[in-house]
């Protein structure tokens, strides 16, 4: 049997082997002040360990989200402010659940710039 295909990790210790939509959705949700991050690895793509997508949760409660997809130079970030709580983490738990799954549009849905 082959192993999961993507991992997720939050600040406070959790571990989600081949999340679902909800389950990413959720873990986003849950992130407040003191457990303010949540990473998602791609396990199946080389080099190990460069593949990812992770969320932070600012001061404001806007959030940071990262992407790189191997070197140092296809690392990416955008800023996404403070959502209406009618909105939530809806936008960028799509973006996580596209990326994750390999789906299409994720890579139009925020506003990525080079990490510096």
């Amino acid at each position: 049997m082959a192993g999961p295909v993507v991992r997720a990790r939050e600040a406070g210790g959790q571990v989600w082997d081949d999340p679902s939509e909800t389950t990413l959705h959720d873990a986003l949700a849950d992130l407040n002040l003191t457990w303010r991050f949540l990473i998602v690895e791609r396990l199946d793509l080389e080099p190990a360990g460069q593949h990812y997508m992770q969320v932070f949760l600012n001061d404001d409660l806007s959030y940071q989200v990262e992407y790189r997809e191997g070197g140092e130079d296809k690392h990416f970030q955008a800023h996404v402010p403070r959502q209406p709580v009618v909105i939530g983490v809806e936008p960028i738990a799509k973006v996580l659940a596209d990326w994750a799954s390999g789906g299409p549009g994720w890579r139009e849905a925020l506003p990525w710039e080079a990490w510096p």
